[in-house]
């Protein structure tokens, strides 16, 4: 049973923070991540008692977009014990639409079992993998989701990879962009902040959408890329 849907969605620019307000978020951002490498729960999430490893935020906002944009396919990398894939259909099943690929360099047999999820094993940017998740897309409109290894140049080539999936107005979602001191986790290294970064300055196709910033608690912040230009005609 589907539930009624209405059309309500915050959708405003949001005033700006100032210099001392940007750095309570900051210190409290930092706070929040280092206190789960403490042993504290605060990114561990059960979602119908599988574990989810975001910030409920995030979630909140990622349930606002499948919402709003109903889209045929999400996908995934980084599945993990498979819990955010299980959160993104249980909301599709409400919706009446959609379904997840998911994948992950491990096959982790625990993971919840429903008929929109479909799980893929191997490596996100493994060519084969590539071509595998654009025919289950098959020019669907899609959401991409990239949570797997954070380092930059990996990151980057996920967005290399999936970004053509995603039509204009959808999101490209690259995750955990606060680490390497953005503001968390200095000795990370570059990551997916970084990647953002050199994939911006060379693309006018994506901007920042800073709307889905609007909690200020984000662990993907300047990660929201909304497209606004269409992906070039030619294959990945």
């Amino acid at each position: 049973m589907t539930v009624d849907i209405g059309s309500y969605f915050p959708d405003r620019d949001q005033p700006p923070l100032a210099p001392e307000e940007h750095d309570v978020v900051d210190r409290f951002h930092d706070l929040y991540y280092r206190r789960w490498f403490a042993g504290a729960d605060t990114i561990n999430l059960s979602w119908f008692g599988h574990q989810v490893l975001k910030c409920p935020l995030d979630l909140w906002m990622y349930q606002e977009l499948l919402v709003r944009t109903r889209p045929d396919v999400v996908v995934e990398t980084g599945t993990h014990h498979g819990g955010s894939a299980c959160f993104m259909a249980m909301i599709m099943d409400q919706i009446g639409h959609g379904s997840i690929v998911s994948v992950d360099i491990d096959d982790v047999p625990s993971r919840p079992v429903h008929p929109r999820i479909t799980y893929l094993t191997g490596s996100s940017v493994d060519p084969a993998m590539v071509a595998d998740v654009h025919a289950r897309v098959a020019g669907g409109r899609a959401i991409v989701i990239l949570d797997s290894d954070h380092s930059a140049a990996h990151v980057l080539a996920e967005i290399g990879a999936y970004g053509q999936l995603v039509g204009v107005g959808d999101h490209l979602i690259v995750e955990d962009t606060n680490v390497n001191g953005h503001p968390t986790f200095p000795e990370f290294g570059p990551g997916p902040m970084e990647a953002v970064d050199e994939f911006l300055a060379a693309s006018d196709e994506f901007v920042v959408d800073e709307r889905c910033e609007r909690f200020m608690m984000t662990l993907n912040p300047k990660g929201y890329l909304k497209r606004v230009k269409p992906a070039p005609t030619a294959g990945w």
